[in-house]
């Protein structure tokens, strides 16, 4: 199995040849380009209208400007107002941007699925994020785990054990009654309600779901 239906948002033709090489290696036939966010959303609109939307959406974030005007010129517009206009499509960003601060925002504000850096073997590590992104995995890249590894924050252990057993399947209640029964502190259910709250807020992930699978993917659990 596979994604049925992508969109690729790339205003540089070279770059779509690769993108094209590695949908094919992963037998996606299904596929358009656009070169402009504002043709992106138009698309996505009309897939959603005829009941018939995109799976994923790969895009750029740079976009060169020329004599068409357009609303949205970036690729963190587009990924805001795609976000908006159909929340649950995966979203894997493809760009040379470098600074961890602005990959960080990514995931943080705009919950993109996954980011690859173009350049060197940028094809190879393409097909490995779509797949991974297809398994519901969060595709972070190295220098934001080390970024994030480097925060002020630190996971104790009692953090660590409790997001253990939250990927383990315990509920809330089930974790509440073996804290008391162990004697680990603190064990009450609005002191473990709120220590997650503050987790998923230090990661920004959406629910204790996403907070998990971010945490296997740093390397914490």
């Amino acid at each position: 199995m596979m994604f049925n239906k992508v969109l690729i948002a790339e205003d540089h033709e070279i770059r779509n040849l690769g993108v094209i090489k590695t949908l094919e290696e992963l037998q996606i036939t299904d596929y358009e380009f656009v070169s402009y966010c504002d043709d992106a959303v138009s698309k996505l609109k009309t897939a959603i209208s005829e009941e018939n939307p995109y799976d994923l959406l790969i895009t750029d974030l740079s976009f060169d400007t020329d004599f068409r005007e357009q609303k949205l010129t970036s690729g963190q517009e587009l990924i805001a107002e795609v976000r908006q206009l159909q929340p649950n499509i995966k979203i894997i960003a493809f760009s040379i941007e470098k600074k961890p601060s602005i990959i960080d925002e990514l995931f943080k504000k705009h919950h993109i699925n996954g980011f690859v850096s173009k350049g060197r073997n940028d094809g190879k590590e393409l097909k490995s994020a779509i797949k991974k992104v297809f398994e519901n995995k969060i595709v972070i890249p190295q220098e934001i785990i080390n970024s994030v590894r480097n925060n002020s924050f630190e996971f104790t252990n009692y953090d660590v054990y409790l997001v253990e057993l939250l990927a383990k399947g315990w509920r809330q209640q089930e974790i509440e009654d073996h804290f008391k029964n162990t004697n680990i502190k603190p064990d009450s259910r609005s002191s473990i309600e709120k220590r997650l709250s503050e987790l998923r807020e230090i990661l920004s992930a959406k629910n204790n779901t996403e907070m998990v699978v971010l945490c296997k993917d740093l390397g914490i659990i």
